[in-house]
């Protein structure tokens, strides 16, 4: 469903700067220093209304995160979020990640959270799903060595299709979950999706990967 359009979300996101990174590329190099306090950083990809990049930033006080989605409509909701538990440990971009090399330096981030990306199920469209390969090579230029991937999704074609991206690119997978709320993790922070398809009963796939070379 098509996200409707919000007039005030320009206005609503100045308003709320202390959330929101306006311009990030001017942050590259500096991430660390944005936050009150230096902690290691982790990055979602496609933050959606929030939901999980809030619950990740209460449950971990000393980890900061950078939450990233691409529609202003929807991520005003992610910053009202953000700003109702007034968590410090959060900022949130509206942009559109092609090439995060642009906004983040080599060996940046610690962490990449994929949740439940837009497959592209049509074969010519394998270039636009975020665990193609030049992506994973965006995400192995920003990540610091030992930093891991970690992907959720309820599509199992997108999954299988990713599983082997990562092998093929030479990455060590360190876990393949095929129903990951029959594991009862106690760290799983559930997505809006991830809720919504779970009550379904739909599995949730999940997998762990690190590039290869990298230590834990």
């Amino acid at each position: 469903m098509r996200a409707r359009h919000k007039p005030w979300a320009d206005d609503f996101l100045q308003e709320h700067k202390q959330y929101v990174e306006l311009n990030p590329e001017l942050n590259k190099e500096e991430w660390s220093t944005v936050f009150q306090s230096p902690q290691p950083i982790q990055l979602e990809i496609g933050a959606g209304k929030g939901q999980f990049i809030t619950g990740m930033a209460k449950q971990n006080q000393r980890i900061n995160f950078i939450a990233i989605e691409l529609v202003k409509s929807i991520i005003v909701s992610a910053v009202q979020k953000v700003a109702d538990e007034q968590l410090d440990n959060v900022k949130l971009i509206n942009y559109d990640a092609n090439d995060l090399r642009e906004i983040f330096a080599t060996n940046e981030i610690d962490c990449i959270y994929l949740n439940f990306s837009d497959p592209w199920p049509k074969a010519r469209h394998a270039k636009r799903r975020l665990t193609y390969r030049t992506f994973l090579q965006q995400y192995q230029d920003i990540l610091k060595p030992g930093g891991e991937i970690i992907f959720k999704t309820d599509n199992r074609g997108l999954f299988e299709y990713s599983l082997t991206s990562f092998s093929q690119y030479g990455m060590i997978i360190e876990e393949v979950t095929l129903d990951l709320h029959e594991l009862n993790d106690p760290t799983n922070v559930m997505t809006e999706y991830e809720e919504k398809f779970s009550a379904k009963g739909q599995p949730i796939y999940r997998c762990r990967a690190r590039f290869n070379g990298c230590i834990s």
